[in-house]
């Protein structure tokens, strides 16, 4: 995904490539017309910005060495756990690159003008979800979700978004099964409560992610079931390639990533009390 999105420019190009597996870099990059890295050091030494394309575990050590001097486009969640979110976020604002987030919703012009409205709103509470049943078969179904669950990967999104459109949350308490279904409840700065449920384990006939905002109010809703998410990926390449030339950042950054990670942890602890 990240290959063909930065290959297609005219923002970008994609000049190199590296894997743990050398022959899947290969593949990558003859499909894209770019080199493949023997290293990652080499990898670095071919390019002005990194994209991750990495389990948690592997983007954090990779990315602390990668900010000294290179912008970096990030996957969700920063790290395996908050130290390692921290650590990423510290070599950033250490060497003071600019780093993006790919919380693909956040690209989407529907997305956008939701969190625009929801400026303007006073919700008492909200409701949301994230299901999906990617996790039970198919490329999605990867070891790292598998062992985490829908709280590492559906949760940043729907942190994301609740904290952005409600006010701050303050504290989100989880329970449930991560790898089966998961329920956040979650205490805003503004008095608000909200909740969101998670799973990446149910067969639904297609994606469902869906926030409500209920007050005095009315009913606000964002729902994704009509929208193209194709039209995420050229906004956040041109959001990326003009914070890359400017050294500006107006896209959820790595400081935003660990925010969200701090409130992942609260749920993770919640979950194992």
């Amino acid at each position: 995904m990240h290959a063909r999105v930065l290959a297609a420019g005219p923002e970008t190009r994609l000049t190199a490539v590296w894997a743990r597996r050398p022959e899947a870099a290969a593949a990558l990059a003859a499909e894209h017309g770019a080199t493949a890295a023997g290293s990652f050091e080499e990898l670095l030494d071919n390019c002005e910005a990194v994209a991750f394309a990495v389990p948690p575990a592997v983007q954090a050590p990779l990315a602390v060495r990668a900010a000294a001097g290179r912008a970096l486009l990030l996957e969700k969640p920063l790290g395996a756990d908050l130290a390692a979110a921290r650590a990423v976020a510290d070599a950033v604002a250490e060497h003071g690159v600019v780093s993006q987030l790919v919380l693909t919703k956040r690209y989407h012009p529907a997305t956008q003008d939701f969190l625009a409205r929801a400026a303007h709103h006073d919700p008492s509470g909200a409701r949301s979800c994230y299901l999906h049943g990617a996790f039970l078969e198919g490329d999605q179904a990867t070891a790292w979700r598998l062992e985490h669950g829908a709280l590492l990967d559906l949760g940043p999104h729907l942190l994301d978004l609740l904290d952005a459109a409600v006010s701050p949350i303050v504290s989100v308490r989880a329970t449930g099964d991560p790898r089966r279904w998961t329920e956040l409840t979650c205490a805003h700065e503004n008095g608000a409560t909200s909740q969101a449920s998670l799973s990446g384990a149910v067969r639904l006939p297609r994606t469902r992610t869906r926030v409500e905002l209920l007050g005095p109010d009315e009913e606000l809703v964002y729902d994704t079931a009509g929208i193209d998410h194709e039209e995420c990926w050229p906004i956040l390449r041109t959001t990326f390639a003009t914070a890359v030339r400017t050294g500006v950042t107006t896209a959820p950054n790595a400081a935003r990533g660990l925010r969200i990670q701090e409130l992942l942890n609260q749920a993770a602890r919640s979950l194992s009390a």
